[in-house]
């Protein structure tokens, strides 16, 4: 009983006092300084904390994980448990087309580098060869390229041109003027002329005559140079022409 108190003594909240010898002086607490904080040591365990994996971990890789320990490896001609373990792990998507890239640009010696565009080279004159004779328009130089080509091509190839017999011409008329003859020098002279003549005037007709043609099919594409390389076409010799000429001669194009 504590004196002028009226009320028993507690040995565990009151504190030592020289009436109560066998209580036990309490200890203070001590807080971390923090106004409304928690006391050091109570409702926490700084020394030993809890992991938060093992709250939050899922219990559906805990019930997968038996299953997948005790599949096998089993060979490539048995089907593969789907929990089994590969063997390997599963590359990312940006390493595999890292290793992928690798392995297309691997890097060739010079030798290798050279022989490879040799024959891609090669490859491809043989391409455009046979389209040159075939007419295949995938593999032709791009100067032969596209519907406008074409049709001035085969509006030069259905039709007669003076301009494709001037290298026969011109043949038989460097001999006439080599024969020291004053007649025959004088013939080949003037046959000179008339071959300039008649190739520059067939020349304007099938120009003006192709433009025409042109503008009438082909109004919204580019006509630019057609009639230049249609003319330059005639001067070549019928069956001497690349590419190869499609319509005969008299056909309409």
């Amino acid at each position: 009983m504590i004196p002028g108190s009226g009320r028993p003594a507690d040995p565990e909240t009151d504190t030592a006092s020289p009436l109560c010898p066998l209580c036990v002086p309490s200890v203070p607490l001590q807080t971390s300084g923090v106004a409304g904080s928690f006391p050091a040591g109570v409702g926490s365990n700084p020394g030993h904390p809890v992991p938060l994996g093992f709250v939050f971990r899922s219990r559906a890789k805990e019930e997968k994980a038996p299953a997948a320990d005790k599949a096998t490896v089993t060979t490539s001609k048995q089907t593969r448990h789907p929990e089994a373990p590969k063997g390997r792990p599963t590359p990312k998507r940006s390493v595999a087309q890292s290793q992928r890239r690798s392995v297309a640009s691997t890097p060739m010696s010079r030798k290798e580098a050279a022989r490879r565009q040799r024959e891609e080279r090669r490859a491809a004159l043989e391409r455009q060869r046979q389209a040159l004779a075939s007419g295949d328009e995938r593999y032709l130089p791009a100067r032969d390229k596209g519907p406008v080509r074409r049709f001035a091509r085969d509006f030069v190839d259905s039709r007669f041109n003076i301009a494709e017999f001037f290298l026969p011409m011109a043949v038989i008329i460097l001999v006439l003027s080599m024969i020291r003859v004053p007649a025959l020098q004088s013939i080949a002279l003037l046959l000179w002329l008339v071959v300039i003549v008649t190739i520059v005037l067939d020349s304007i007709v099938t120009g003006f005559r192709l433009k025409k043609q042109l503008a009438e099919r082909f109004p919204d594409d580019n006509r630019r140079g057609a009639v230049a390389y249609a003319l330059m076409r005639s001067l070549q010799m019928h069956r001497l022409r690349l590419p190869k000429p499609q319509v005969k001669r008299g056909e309409r194009p």
